[in-house]
């Protein structure tokens, strides 16, 4: 093998590698994306479930455009993004997980209080999912 030949096998293989370390992540895994989709979408169900207390729908609906637009200027693409928002999987992953926090907060489908509970809970704390609900 001749040094050219090696310098440029040495080259494509760096730049193989940095084109890998550069790879972005699934959106499910960025936090400051996919979390925010979560807090979301648990607001929402209590809104739903709770008869007195309302999601800020319009709120979340503005910073879910939000959340798609970061996800631009990290590089996603559209295509990547609607992906992500349509897929089945990464739904009934997000209703899993939001089952699974509600459950540890003593929430049931059988008694709508506990989800006015959590709600006011939330609304109490100002937390990330709180800031999307508003008591009638």
């Amino acid at each position: 093998m001749t040094r050219v030949t090696t310098a440029m096998m040495a080259c494509s293989v760096l730049v193989a590698g940095a084109g890998a370390a550069l790879a972005k992540p699934p959106l499910r895994d960025v936090p400051e994306i996919d979390d925010y989709v979560y807090y979301t979408l648990v607001a929402y169900e209590i809104g739903e479930q709770c008869p007195t207390i309302s999601a800020r729908k319009l709120k979340g609906i503005s910073d879910l455009w939000a959340l798609g637009r970061k996800a631009k200027a990290m590089g996603y693409t559209e295509a990547e993004i609607k992906a992500y928002v349509r897929s089945d999987a990464e739904k009934a992953r997000m209703v899993k997980r939001g089952e699974a926090y509600m459950k540890t907060k003593g929430v049931t489908y059988d008694d709508p209080e506990t989800f006015c509970a959590l709600g006011r809970a939330e609304i109490e704390k100002n937390s990330a999912i709180g800031v999307y609900l508003r008591a009638k």
